[in-house]
């Protein structure tokens, strides 16, 4: 019986991995929606079948759940990303987590319905359904990381086996399988008192549906002509920001805090990067420039805030381009711009403001008239060590830099 059951558990297999990859295959025409939902339909059924529908095979019992049908699932992840990329992949792992959590979450409410028996003999166990969507989230949980692991896994083995791509399939498989097994069975034994024979009979399991499904996805592969040897050697660190969603976070996090019309970063920014570049400066140097549009306000006058928007717009372009990538530049208000400069000392910090000075008289223009800017420059340590005083010195110097007749920097 157990070699029957093994033979079963091929057939069950090389079912699963036909359709799966055939739903894949045809993701151009059927759209990869099928195939996403045809993954997550099968998650409930995957963690019935492992937490009580077990068979016995000549190395241990085990269950078709857990070592045909979750590392299949894994496997077709996998697969997914190197059909598509990480942006696409994250879709599932982060719909089955929260379908999981919405089940968990729903269960609790039904508890407290009152029900009616329609059928007799028949009642809901809603105990049953907690169980299960506590191990569906659990299992989630586990296939969170399982599946940025593999990813990163499969990516990494790409720089020695770069021309194997069977090889990396089924170390990256059996890697993340074996710390799933351990996952999943530490909580069937802590609710359901699964013996250890559970594990090591999934574990066996589990490590021979690895290479089953390498294999078959390394002949898809072949037999399809993908060009998985094109591989774009992008950092580690940029496929888990893909993967977690944390380039959104960066990018969101860079727009939180910027002027929308010039796309400098706002006065609330410069309060708290201010404060934050001179305590990190320890005794380096730190110069702000405080930089102020000369006669702007008749620019808005006569030619209408469309044309002063513009003139920002471009003032920011410019000063930008004249800057180093640490420096930090703040819409301050209205007209007047700060750019902070860690490591710049004084003498470095003036000739700096003058090749802003410069740049802006000569690329920024209005009705074909040249825009100026007047600047005052402060540094630390003869100017203050405080933002507070960094910023008053420098607009004491601005206003002499108005009076002194504009387009000007004025420093100590």
């Amino acid at each position: 019986m157990p070699n029957a059951n093994l033979m079963l558990f091929l057939g069950e297999a090389l079912v699963y991995v036909a359709a799966m990859i055939g739903l894949l295959h045809l993701r151009t025409s059927l759209g990869l929606g099928v195939f996403v939902a045809a993954l997550g339909v099968m998650h409930f059924i995957e963690t019935y079948l492992a937490a009580v529908f077990y068979v016995e095979l000549p190395f241990g019992v085990i269950s078709p759940g857990s070592a045909v049908l979750f590392s299949g699932k894994l496997m077709m992840i996998l697969l997914l990303y190197v059909k598509e990329d990480a942006a696409t992949v994250r879709q599932p792992i982060y719909g089955l987590l929260a379908g999981n959590f919405l089940t968990v979450a729903l269960s609790l409410l039904l508890r407290q319905h009152d029900t009616v028996a329609i059928i007799p003999s028949r009642s809901a166990d809603i105990a049953f359904i907690d169980e299960m969507g506590w191990l569906m989230l659990w299992g989630t949980t586990l296939l969170y990381f399982d599946s940025i692991i593999i990813i990163l896994l499969y990516e990494k083995l790409g720089r020695w086996f770069r021309r194997f791509v069977t090889i990396r399939f089924l170390i990256s498989g059996a890697t993340v399988l074996t710390f799933d097994q351990l996952g999943f069975y530490t909580a069937l034994h802590f609710m359901n008192g699964a013996p250890a024979d559970v594990f090591w009979g999934g574990w066996m399991a589990k490590m021979l549906a690895a290479p089953f499904y390498a294999l078959a996805i390394g002949f898809y592969l072949n037999a399809s002509r993908h060009a998985f040897l094109a591989i774009a050697d992008r950092p580690l660190g940029d496929v888990f920001n893909d993967l977690t969603f944390r380039e959104r976070y960066e990018d969101l996090l860079s727009r939180s805090g910027q002027d929308t019309l010039t796309g400098a970063l706002d006065r609330g920014r410069f309060e708290l990067e201010g404060r934050q570049m001179l305590h990190e400066a320890a005794n380096a140097p730190v110069s702000l420039m405080l930089i102020d549009v000369d006669h702007f306000k008749s620019v808005n006058d006569r030619f209408g805030h469309m044309e002063g928007d513009r003139v920002l717009k471009k003032l920011v372009e410019t000063i930008r381009a004249e800057l180093r990538p640490t420096d930090r530049l703040f819409r301050y208000g209205g007209e007047e711009f700060v750019a902070l400069c860690p490591g710049l000392a004084y003498g470095d910090a003036h000739a700096r403001a003058e090749d802003v000075r410069i740049a802006v008289s000569r690329r920024v223009t209005c009705n074909g008239q040249p825009v100026t800017v007047s600047i005052g420059l402060s540094s630390t340590r003869a100017d203050g060590t405080g933002i507070g005083e960094l910023l008053s010195q420098a607009d004491i110097r601005l206003y002499a830099a108005k009076r002194g007749g504009r387009d000007r920097v004025v420093g100590r």
